[in-house]
């Protein structure tokens, strides 16, 4: 029964990146359309995803017998699933069909790159065995989703105020921010058309900084490695041999993990090699292509929906990212403050959007600048996703 759930899950979960992706459709039609019609479909396509993902949620709580966020699959869908739900409420709220232009890549994205981790469901370890976990995570989340709509808002403002040809250092970021979301589609493609297509897989056996024997799956040819990792071939059961695979000879430490940053690598090189195609194609930058799109934004509604979802997700992201986390790592490792990696970046993420709101109310940071101080703020949002939790070894690894 409970597999069942799960598969049934998973195929909800599908589902609704199959209607967020259809849904671009009508809400492309509807920024230059005198009707109505186009966005109250598209709009209608994404509630439905979006119930769909909710179930996803009750029935996959169901199956586990907790609440799914204690891994990174689930813990990415979350993501996705509040920013679907902070885009649902933003344009209800504000009425603005551009939006959901811009926040439901976002929100595919992360499900795709989501679906790129294991999505068994296994026993809990003891750190997480604790409904402050829950709390934790659901909360965190939300306020990631509800500042991650501050972040649209910067980007279309910014994609409507800067012009496309200016050879200055805004425009020439901007089009930078470009060049990353080439990158992490190609991260994304390029892991899964190695793992599941092609079938690429060389193992190295090497000693985790617990001093434990591990091996790790490498998926693409292994540029950096962990320190004394010996290249070894699966024979069946938990027994390997040593083979030969493809190495350039370069190790680190185990305390960054090799193996994902060797996947970043290779991401950032064949991100750089596709993106340079789409610009000889083009002849012209991408926020050129995109920036009819946001012809019709409304400057002063896009700051001042950024201006608020700050003022929104802020406390809560406090409350989740730093208060409830204390409670529950003092729970699980009997200190409310240890200095991890995670709990270091929750930190700066946190003393970011302090400065951010201070340099609002206090120095007329408006308009462009509040722009790009919540691009900013989302790119440390990621890096906290992407980098923190996968590179760097900590109490947080698991997750």
């Amino acid at each position: 029964m409970a597999s069942q759930l799960v598969s049934i899950s998973s195929t909800l979960l599908y589902v609704a990146f199959i209607l967020y992706l259809v849904a671009m459709l009508p809400l492309a039609t509807s920024i230059k359309s005198k009707s109505n019609k186009p966005a109250k479909i598209g709009v209608t396509m994404v509630i439905i995803g979006f119930i769909m993902q909710i179930s996803y949620f009750i029935l996959r709580w169901i199956a586990q017998g907790h609440a799914p966020v204690s891994n990174m699959y689930e813990f990415i869908t979350m993501f996705a699933i509040m920013i679907v739900a902070g885009y649902l409420i933003t344009y209800f709220y504000f009425k603005t069909n551009i939006f959901g232009l811009f926040a439901l890549p976002i929100s595919m994205l992360l499900m795709a790159y989501g679906s790129m981790f294991s999505r068994e469901v296994e026993p809990l370890i003891p750190a997480l065995q604790s409904s402050w976990l829950a709390i934790h995570v659901i909360t965190v989340t939300l306020a990631y989703g509800i500042l991650s709509m501050s972040a649209v808002a910067g980007l279309i403002y910014l994609l409507k105020a800067v012009p496309a040809t200016e050879k200055s250092w805004r425009a020439r970021f901007l089009e930078a921010i470009m060049a990353g979301i080439v990158t992490v589609i190609v991260f994304i493609g390029t892991t899964m058309i190695m793992e599941n297509v092609v079938g690429y897989q060389d193992d190295f056996l090497y000693t985790d900084k617990q001093g434990q024997n591990q091996v790790a799956e490498y998926h693409l040819p292994s540029l950096i490695n962990f320190e004394g990792a010996v290249a070894v071939e699966h024979t069946g059961d938990n027994n390997y041999e040593e083979a030969q695979h493809f190495h350039t000879g370069i190790n680190l430490p185990p305390l960054i993990d090799s193996q994902k940053l060797n996947t970043v690598i290779w991401s950032v090189i064949l991100g750089a090699i596709v993106y340079g195609i789409i610009r000889l194609i083009l002849r012209r930058r991408i926020i050129a292509v995109l920036k009819p799109w946001s012809n019709k934004a409304d400057l002063n509604l896009m700051d001042e929906i950024g201006y608020r979802s700050v003022i929104i997700g802020f406390p809560i992201f406090a409350l989740g990212g730093i208060f409830f986390a204390a409670i529950w790592a003092q729970i699980a490792w009997s200190r409310f403050w240890g200095w991890d990696p995670k709990e270091t970046w929750a930190f700066i993420t946190f003393m970011f959007y302090t400065i951010f709101l201070h340099l609002r109310l206090n120095r007329g940071y408006e308009g462009e600048k509040s722009a790009w101080l919540a691009i900013i703020g989302f790119l440390l949002i990621l890096f906290n996703l992407i980098a923190i939790n996968l590179l760097v070894a900590g109490l947080h690894s698991y997750a």
